[in-house]
């Protein structure tokens, strides 16, 4: 349903959709076989004008709000999830120079990303830590003019072909996370490798690596707004503003499998009669159209509660992920079903949807994370609740103890 978006919205969207179905499609299951990153994707992408969509005016992008980044990774996630990623974690990459970096950081690193000349990564992630970012171990020590970093990074979305990175390290290991700082990595960087490449089960045609650092000299000014141990805050921010992507990619991958999904049960015929019209088939694909549209709900309101400059968007933002993300595996498998013996085979492309939506409740939070997120926002909206209201509460009487 497209009632609710603008002129502007409309356009995002039928642009990346072309960019999907000339330019991804075609190319989506031979990238999965072979993990190489849709180069030529890339360069379709900068020709339709979408890189940097997020990213202001005044460093080359086209200030179009995170609902538009939406739009775009929901169209190219239809036709391949890992496409959409590779987008999307651009967003997530340059939101913390967006959020906190200084102009001189702004102006010299958001233009090539904005043009897609320059592609950049998040390095938050650690091996021992996983979810608990604030558990991080990676330092960065000061020394003279550098900054010395040492540690190792994981999960890392576009690590392989990343020229940029922004990096999360203890600058005062006592504080724990509110010792955290941000800092903007090179590739070239001496002590600064691209680690080993992670052989996922879905998103293949997106490199994922660790990031390994050894006595990595950083230049001062390579400090996230020249301001230590914010990085936690800065963290936390990037997180709430790009989680709505991640949804958008979920909300994709629901929708291409779906429409995979009604096309064959139209198309196959069993005990005479279409699979479709089979009663159980009809309440399955009903309640797969239900869940996909009240996700895109979901995903675009919390996109749009962020464009509005709203200061408390992590209830919205986690409420959106897990709604999305749920249902887009929920869906995908039920597609998978639908198909049949055929959804279980690589000749089919349902298959590939199930292993990239899977990610989606994983990465940039697990949907466990943002429960806990989403209740400890309710908690705190209780007490704003009850503070107002003259209200006893009755409770049930203890029971006696004792036989009677």
């Amino acid at each position: 349903m497209n009632e609710l978006l603008s002129k502007e919205n409309l356009d995002y969207q039928e642009r990346a959709r072309e960019v999907a179905e000339k330019y991804v499609r075609p190319v989506a299951a031979e990238l999965d076989r072979t993990g190489e990153y849709g180069w030529e994707i890339l360069e379709a992408l900068k020709s339709y004008e979408l890189t940097g969509a997020w990213i202001p005016k005044e460093y080359g992008g086209q200030d179009a709000g995170v609902l538009n980044l939406c739009l775009i990774v929901e169209q190219l996630s239809r036709a391949c999830g890992g496409v959409g990623v590779a987008f999307a974690v651009n967003a997530l990459g340059s939101f913390p120079i967006i959020i906190g970096g200084t102009e001189e950081q702004k102006q010299k690193y958001l233009p090539p990303i904005a043009a897609g000349d320059s592609l950049i990564a998040f390095g938050l992630s650690e091996k021992p830590s996983g979810s608990d970012a604030g558990s991080l171990r990676t330092t960065a020590i000061r020394d003279g003019d550098d900054y010395v970093l040492n540690g190792q990074k994981k999960w890392n979305t576009n690590g392989g072909v990343a020229s940029t990175f922004t990096v999360y390290a203890l600058t005062d290991p006592e504080r724990g996370m509110r010792g955290i700082s941000a800092f903007i990595v090179e590739k070239d960087t001496p002590g600064f490798v691209v680690g080993k490449r992670e052989d996922t089960m879905g998103i293949r045609t997106v490199p994922v690596n660790e990031l390994e650092f050894t006595n990595c000299r950083v230049p001062a000014s390579q400090l996230m707004g020249h301001k230590e141990n914010v990085g936690f805050k800065n963290a936390m921010m990037t997180l709430d503003r790009a989680r709505p992507g991640v949804a958008a990619q979920a909300l994709g991958l629901a929708q291409g499998a779906f429409e995979w999904a009604l096309r064959y049960t139209s198309d196959r015929r069993q005990f005479g009669q279409t699979v479709m019209s089979h009663q159980a088939i009809q309440f399955m694909l009903a309640d797969m159209a239900t869940q996909i549209e009240a996700a895109r709900q979901l995903v675009y309101h919390s996109a749009r509660v962020i464009d509005s400059g709203a200061a408390n968007v992590n209830k919205i933002a986690a409420m959106g992920k897990v709604f999305a993300t749920d249902t887009a595996m929920k869906v995908t498998t039920d597609a998978v079903q639908l198909f049949g013996g055929y959804g279980y085979c690589k000749d089919y492309p349902i298959e590939k949807y199930m292993r990239d939506a899977k990610i989606t409740q994983i990465y940039e939070g697990t949907n466990q994370v943002q429960r806990l997120v989403i209740g400890r926002a309710l908690t705190r909206e209780l007490k704003e609740l009850t503070d107002g209201l003259d209200v006893k509460v009755e409770h049930f009487p203890e029971h006696e103890s004792g036989d009677k």
